[in-house]
């Protein structure tokens, strides 16, 4: 059934005009624990209604395709999200009018990296389009720096106090010895 919604979609461009969908960038490159935004236009048509747009991206991974975002007759619909994705992508639903779809993924993780395969349907077309994340792993922190070594001539290095009253010739000798 769904192929043939697909295919009558399909032949609907074909006889309406040409429906294109455009990634804004081919390749994204970003590090673990930062945000990106991944965006796409695609062709509007005057007078259309967000009922009719079906929007589905996924990440293609060698294993199984994890689904990143799934809009349906212009609703979200959160519980086909893939559990990696869970919490961290936000649509923007001001521009889907303006045929631009941008999407905000939080706190990226390196198994992230991949394509993306974002598909586009309208009740006048229908199209797709990819483009690719990698995620680095995040730089460790710099790791604040201990002074070793002596100290550089002309400072003071340590400052000692000594006092000796042992001694039978004095009440008291007091030998104020520096170091550098």
């Amino acid at each position: 059934m769904i192929c043939i919604i697909l295919l009558l979609i399909n032949l609907t461009s074909c006889v309406c005009g040409t429906f294109v969908v455009n990634v804004t960038q081919s390749s994204y490159q970003a590090e673990e624990n930062r945000n990106i935004t991944l965006e796409f236009t695609f062709t509007t048509k005057p007078g259309s209604s967000l009922h009719s747009l079906y929007i589905y991206c996924e990440l293609l991974t060698d294993l199984r395709a994890s689904v990143l975002f799934h809009l349906h007759g212009g609703v979200e619909v959160p519980e086909s999200q893939d559990e990696q994705f869970t919490g961290r992508v936000q649509c923007d639903k001001d521009v889907l009018r303006e045929g631009r779809l941008r999407l905000h993924v939080s706190r990226l993780r390196t198994d992230d990296s991949g394509p993306y395969l974002y598909e586009v349907f309208t009740n006048y077309g229908g199209s797709a389009a990819q483009c690719r994340l990698n995620v680095t792993a995040a730089a460790d922190e710099p790791k604040p720096q201990r002074i070793t070594g002596s100290p550089q001539p002309g400072s003071l290095g340590r400052i000692g106090l000594y006092t000796d009253s042992s001694s039978p010739d004095s009440l008291c000798r007091t030998l104020l010895c520096l170091q550098s």
